[in-house]
């Protein structure tokens, strides 16, 4: 069966959904994440190592703006692709970008792994590997016509 966006009666998979929602909750765990940091008083950044003090003390206001882009679009994106909206690959795109800039300032203009060392680059190449993964999912669930 040939099937295509022109065809409004193809649903999506079931597993389309569940991985939606599973997306949805990694979304909110980065959102969870990016208000702990925002919130984080001069006296919890005091209490932490050196080295990460200083990285924290110096993220530039925009590196934070691309912070919340990232986590609060992937969420609404993974909500949007749950409830089949196209515009999902909208709100996708804003997070993927977030997530470039802000992993381009952690490892190009900070150099993070120094800090972090080879096993801290993991969790951000994951979030880069989800986060381009959501949008091809986007886009070929929307070939498919799973997704209006």
């Amino acid at each position: 069966m040939n099937v295509t966006m022109n065809n409004p009666n193809t649903t999506a998979p079931i597993w389309f959904v569940i991985l939606a929602i599973v997306l949805t909750v990694w979304n909110l765990i980065g959102v969870m994440l990016f208000l702990q940091q925002m919130a984080m008083t001069a006296e919890q950044i005091a209490a932490l190592p050196e080295k990460r003090q200083l990285l924290l003390q110096n993220i530039p206001f925009w590196v934070n703006i691309a912070f919340g882009f990232a986590v609060f679009a992937g969420t609404l994106g993974c909500i949007a692709l749950a409830l089949k909206k196209s515009i999902a690959l909208a709100f996708l795109l804003i997070s993927l970008v977030g997530v470039i800039v802000q992993m381009f300032h952690a490892f190009v203009l900070t150099q993070s792994y120094e800090l972090y060392g080879p096993g801290g680059a993991l969790l951000p190449l994951m979030v880069i590997v989800i986060a381009l993964f959501l949008v091809w999912l986007t886009v070929n669930a929307k070939l498919k016509g799973w997704i209006n």
